[in-house]
């Protein structure tokens, strides 16, 4: 089928590249990229026949939404655009909401593959109208590798298990990243740590597609030297923690993950600055002074 793709970064581009492959017309638009067959999101509309469908590929808030209200004018009755960014799932859900009293369909689809999606494929959990989600299956059964793509609920609810995958993404890296930390701050054994991943994914309960990034990244840098311990966030885990505690759901395992990156962040942490304070104010407790200044008791 036509359709047309906004944003070519490293999942648009490669998305497009995988749909194109199988066979499908691909009118592209990014404001920066020499590749693209529009040159603007009105080109990009008027290049594709009714019904039309445009995907968004372009980083979630403002980018998204000042792309959607130019494109929303621009459509027609029967019309449908697939958001396939983090979106939070309640500007989806109102969207949606506008969209449809033009006729238009609107999709919000919660994307995972990373780069590796162009080969392996991605998985694509869709929300909104049923109607409008068939129309656009041939794009999903493309994108997606065997029985990895589903309609999962009305509007919202795509880009809402994204999030709450992208959450549990958080809990599953911060357990590997402390139970590494352990094997590597223990001396006695001197253990190969791309060894004990590469074990792991041979009948451990703990094998997983992380686990071998993993490997692969001691493969390249065993003691990780070349990499600085700052972790972001991209807004997700924050919204699932939001949300459970909307909804008073414990998500401890999630919550703590996220206010791991958040200290992977500081230079200094004032909190532990008050803790060797308060030991020292009760107790005498020796503490150190800063690089300016000597050590004090």
């Amino acid at each position: 089928m036509k359709l047309g793709m906004v944003g070519l970064g490293r999942m648009g581009g490669n998305m497009t590249e995988r749909l194109r492959r199988d066979g499908h017309e691909v009118e592209t638009y990014a404001r920066t990229a020499p590749e693209r067959t529009a040159g603007s999101l009105v080109e990009l509309a008027g290049a594709l026949d009714q019904p039309r469908v445009i995907w968004l590929m372009i980083p979630a808030g403002d980018p998204t939404e000042h792309a959607f209200r130019t494109l929303l004018p621009l459509l027609e009755d029967g019309d449908t655009v697939v958001d396939g960014a983090n979106s939070n799932f309640r500007d989806s859900q109102r969207r949606a909401a506008e969209a449809k009293l033009k006729g238009v369909f609107f999709l919000d689809a919660g994307v995972s593959g990373g780069i590796w999606g162009l080969t392996e494929g991605y998985c694509v959990m869709v929300g909104g109208d049923e109607e409008g989600f068939r129309i656009v299956e041939p794009v999903f059964r493309t994108l997606a590798p065997e029985a990895g793509y589903a309609h999962v609920g009305p509007a919202g609810a795509g880009h809402f298990v994204k999030m709450v995958h992208n959450g549990i993404e958080y809990g599953l890296m911060q357990a590997y990243a402390e139970g590494f930390e352990l094997l590597n701050g223990i001396p006695d054994f001197e253990l190969d740590l791309r060894q004990v991943a590469a074990l792991w994914q041979h009948g451990s309960v703990v094998r997983s597609w992380l686990l071998e990034l993993l490997e692969a990244a001691l493969a390249e840098d065993p003691a990780l030297e070349e990499i600085r311990g700052y972790v972001e966030d991209s807004g997700e885990g924050r919204w699932t923690v939001h949300e459970a505690i909307e909804s008073a759901v414990p998500v401890p395992a999630i919550a703590l993950a996220l206010f791991a990156r958040f200290s992977s962040r500081q230079d200094e942490s004032f909190a532990a600055k008050i803790n060797a304070a308060l030991r020292k104010q009760f107790g005498g407790h020796a503490v150190q002074a800063t690089k300016t200044g000597d050590r004090a008791s």
